[in-house]
């Protein structure tokens, strides 16, 4: 590093060089990447109006709400629409520039789209309220931020271009002023450096901080997005102002810290009556700050364990949130005591695939690959749809070399990945016009086309359920949790998920979650899935017994019950892990080859192919799209 003179060259002088005195900006994430690093971001528009209204009073610069995660969990898990949540918020914070997180050419979903989809997304998302868009490439593969920063631009919006930080053996200080070089030629309102994980240590913010303002200048504005996994962020704070920094992002103290970010109220205390003072008003936040404890109460039971500090994350690199998916898939398939093998496994591929950060969607190829080498007992020998398309060269441009052996195993001896085209022209450049004539008369605007071109699946079953009038959210907030236990092991345990047989038909049944204790003459609330369908059940109790007095000792331990819907035989189709089924390539009597795609299950947001065993015949086809599988389950059967 010769281009400046780094801090630890300072150091040895007993000198450090500070930036000159000024207002350091901040954007508060609360309602973005707060809930969605702790609270899995499961929390509901409705609960989230009355702390957005508050915070509208504190003088951020901005307010993040929307992107990431939210629009898929919006669809998916809370049946709400993300544009009525957009619109709601910004009714209550008309003061206060709301931002959102942009995946480059993905948006906000898994895949590079075509341009028109990207531009019509912008101007939807502009209309609706969003001002400022934080762009960003999981590979920092700047060509698919390009049309987002143009069509911001174009449209009127703010954009903030990010440098997305890991360690690794090809990311060095010349990887990130090559990258920053890149963003300069994009000319974004801002530059943000990005450190999604938590793994950045002081002395490196400080240095890569100064030399991208030392680029800039003045000219484009410099941000620091810190996560705290590791447990060193509000000391990166502090080195980034030194080095110039105009801005840091923070999350309010009841989600801070750990897989979040460091407090706003810590970082506006710690810079207060300073030369860095932010001007933002303490007694708001505070007050703000009492609202997100009552909301996070209501949804404890989205809270992990990997939400804290854990030093771990210098070793495998992998975000809370990630391990958190990782564990549920582990759990479904049975094999929840190997996360450790999967941690161990995570960096592995992620070297593999030629060191991409761990972030959407990098995040998920990465880590749901590890999931399968460790259940399947062989590196590689299932290998998802997205890693295929990763190597080939789809999503972009890996930052360092990916394994030959892998890459010839997906394309084959002396073939090569083409990673000179652009990912967006693999994209559907029609997809826009055939999501129109798919959606039909379900659609009421632009923006209903959007959730469906974006979420094909998800997005149908929302506009289906609105038209009929059968939005049912899967979030129960408030609800008293139960202690779940495999069968067998505590005495006197009802069961709460199992499979009932009822006038010959079979039925999935979980029991999710039961209200508060019932009040005099109102009814207590039961949430039952039945075949993966959230319902509401309120029962009125006319007669209660506690079996056994209430003792609830400790009994030998009995074998597991699955619940499957057909179990597998030799020669049947199965998927890997557990998910959801997002399409059927085959139809009964259809002639099969041993390895064709005839299926494809979607598992931690990622599209799985599932192949044929055997040559031979479809003879039955025992599942439809939207139906939750686990892989002892018999999806298609095949006869020779």
């Amino acid at each position: 590093m010769s281009t400046i003179e780094t801090i630890e060259e300072m150091l040895k002088k007993g000198k450090i060089e500070a930036a000159k005195p000024k207002k350091i900006f901040i954007t508060d994430l609360t309602a973005r990447d707060g809930i969605q690093c702790k609270l899995a971001t499961r929390v509901k528009t409705d609960d989230l109006i009355p702390l957005c209204e508050k915070m509208d009073k504190a003088g951020l610069y901005a307010f993040e709400m929307w992107g990431g995660a939210t629009y898929d969990v919006c669809l998916r898990y809370l049946k709400e629409d993300p544009w009525e949540r957009l619109r709601r918020i910004k009714e209550v914070m008309p003061k206060t520039k709301l931002q959102m997180l942009f995946r480059g050419q993905s948006i906000v979903g898994y895949r590079p789209r075509a341009d028109k989809v990207v531009y019509k997304f912008v101007e939807k998302a502009l209309k609706n309220g969003i001002t400022v868009f934080r762009v960003f490439d999981s590979l920092n593969d700047n060509r698919n931020i390009e049309v987002a920063c143009k069509a911001v631009k174009e449209l009127g919006g703010e954009c903030h271009a990010e440098i997305s930080y890991t360690k690794s053996p090809v990311h060095t200080y010349e990887k990130w002023m090559q990258y920053a070089d890149e963003l300069i030629e994009i000319a974004p309102d801002w530059l943000s450096f990005k450190d999604a994980t938590g793994i950045m240590m002081p002395l490196d913010t400080y240095n890569i901080i100064k030399s991208i303002k030392d680029k800039v200048g003045d000219k484009i504005k410099v941000l620091l997005h810190n996560h705290d996994m590791s447990g060193t962020a509000i000391m990166n704070h502090m080195m980034a102002i030194y080095a110039g920094v105009d801005m840091l992002d923070t999350v309010l103290s009841p989600l801070a810290f750990g897989s979040s970010h460091p407090a706003t109220e810590s970082v506006v205390a710690a810079l207060q009556g300073t030369p860095y003072d932010t001007g933002i008003d303490i007694k708001v936040l505070e007050e703000a700050a009492a609202i997100m404890s009552g909301i996070k109460k209501n949804y404890k039971k989205y809270e992990t364990e990997y939400g804290g500090v854990n030093a771990k994350v210098l070793i495998h690199k992998i975000p809370g949130g990630m391990i958190s998916n990782m564990v549920a898939q582990l759990k479904e398939a049975n094999a929840s005591d190997r996360i450790e093998e999967v941690l161990k496994e995570t960096p592995i591929v992620e070297k593999d695939l030629g060191y991409p950060p761990l972030l959407t969607p990098s995040s998920q190829i990465v880590g749901v690959q590890a999931v399968l080498n460790v259940i399947s007992g062989e590196r590689y020998k299932i290998i998802t749809k997205e890693v295929r398309d990763y190597v080939s060269g789809k999503y972009g441009m890996p930052p360092g070399t990916v394994s030959k052996e892998l890459v010839t195993k997906i394309l084959g001896p002396d073939q090569k990945p083409d990673y000179g085209k652009k990912p967006s022209e693999s994209a559907d450049a029609n997809e826009w016009d055939n999501a129109v004539k798919e959606v039909g008369i379900l659609s009421k605007s632009d923006e209903d086309i959007l959730l469906y071109v974006l979420f094909p699946m998800q997005g149908m079953e929302f506009l289906k359920a609105r038209e009929s009038g059968d939005l049912v959210s899967d979030v129960i907030a408030g609800a008293e949790e139960m202690i779940e236990t495999q069968p067998g092991v505590m005495e006197n345990a009802a069961p709460v998920e199992f499979d009932i047989t009822y006038h010959g038909d079979k039925f999935s049944v979980k029991v999710e979650g039961v209200s508060p204790s019932q009040q005099q003459g109102k009814p207590r609330k039961y949430y039952v899935r039945v075949q993966g369908k959230l319902e509401e059940v309120q029962l009125y109790s006319k007669v209660e017994a506690a079996v056994g007095a209430g003792n609830y000792s400790q009994c030998r331990p009995g074998t597991q019950l699955t619940s499957q819907r057909n179990v597998a035989q030799e020669g049947d189709a199965t998927a890997p892990i557990a998910g959801r089924v997002a399409k059927i390539l085959a139809k009964e009597g259809d002639k099969v080859e041993k390895g064709q795609t005839i299926a494809v299950v979607e598992a931690m947001k990622m599209e799985n192919e599932i192949h044929a065993p055997i040559s031979g015949t479809v003879k039955a086809i025992y599942v439809k799209v939207g139906d939750n599988i686990i892989p002892a389950d018999a999806l298609l059967r095949i006869e020779p």
